[in-house]
């Protein structure tokens, strides 16, 4: 019989100028456009997995999430909103001359040089005691592309190696796997691509994700500018003056014939339309090609030139 197919599960996030996303993480919440107002117990215990203050930080206390500090003798009814709301008399949730509802010099009721970090490492560190595996966070690599990788589209193959756990559930062992990466025509620089748990595995850990964000490289005739494609050319002054026709090649590997009739001044530009980038989310849909002119004056000219030019131009 041979082995069953692993799923493998891919996010693409494509940056805020072509859609809203969620950095390649599932389960984000959508809809609205308003704010979302919770019950601080209800943050509570999304965040430390209890509403039980005392048992998150290790000060005992049993039950399910919904009980008061049980461990606590006598029983400390109320759970996170005694904890949070503060003992009767204490003046702004917290004791007299404690600000914010802390102790002196805590800030944001955490003890001194606690942030977000310190914590999520409590909040780690609890899920850890309550026998509950925890994920680090995503590992991010960038993947560079030419324009014309990102005009046409193209298929990356990344070898990466990690840890796998053994049988056991203890040791592990190095494991090598191919992802593979179907780039899209028009993906801009920022597009993140997200592997699921595809990081090392440890005991107690949920393998963290890997990132791949997009990057372009730099091109010897094209600067991307959205959907659009810049090119700048330099003129002589004659024919700025007089017209030409430019040859334009493309990143598709064609030859545009672009026309120019008009007198052209330094810093101007011609658009031709549907020349540019394709648009991801409209397939068939293309941005502009923006020529960028500038124009070569002659360093010196003789007296007759002058006077010819000055005939010329009167």
């Amino acid at each position: 019989m041979p082995p069953a197919a692993s799923l493998l599960r891919v996010h693409v996030c494509i940056p805020p100028s072509e859609s809203l996303c969620n950095a390649g993480f599932s389960g984000g919440g959508g809809g609205g456009g308003g704010a979302r107002f919770h019950d601080p117990a209800e943050i509570f215990a999304q965040f430390f997995g209890t509403n039980n203050p005392f048992s998150a930080f290790g000060m005992g206390g049993g039950g399910s999430d919904d009980e008061g500090a049980e461990g606590m003798p006598g029983g400390m009814p109320g759970g996170f909103r005694m904890f949070m709301g503060g003992m009767p008399g204490m003046g702004g949730g917290g004791m007299p001359g404690m600000a914010g509802g802390g102790m002196p010099g805590m800030a944001g009721m955490g003890m001194p040089g606690m942030g977000p970090a310190a914590g999520a490492g409590a909040a780690a560190a609890g899920a850890r005691r309550r026998g509950q595996p925890v994920q680090p966070e995503p590992i991010k690599r960038q993947l560079l592309c030419t324009l014309e990788e990102l005009f046409s589209g193209t298929t990356k193959r990344i070898k990466v190696t990690r840890k796998r756990l053994n049988s056991d559930g203890k040791t592990t062992r190095p494991d090598e796997k191919v992802l593979e990466i179907v780039v899209k025509p028009g993906w801009k620089k920022g597009t993140t691509v997200t592997f699921e748990r595809e990081g090392d595995e440890e005991p107690g850990v949920i393998p963290a994700d890997l990132q791949f964000i997009i990057g372009e490289k730099e091109h010897d005739r094209f600067r991307r500018d959205g959907h659009n494609l810049v090119h700048t050319v330099k003129l002589p002054l004659a024919e700025a003056l007089c017209g030409t026709t430019l040859d334009v090649r493309t990143l598709d590997g064609r030859t545009l014939s672009v026309p120019v009739t008009e007198v052209v001044a330094p810093g101007a530009s011609k658009t031709v339309r549907g020349e540019g980038m394709p648009v991801s989310k409209t397939p068939g849909t293309r941005g502009d090609l923006v020529i960028r002119f500038e124009v070569a004056f002659p360093r010196s000219l003789s007296e007759d030139k002058k006077r010819q030019l000055r005939a010329l131009l009167a």
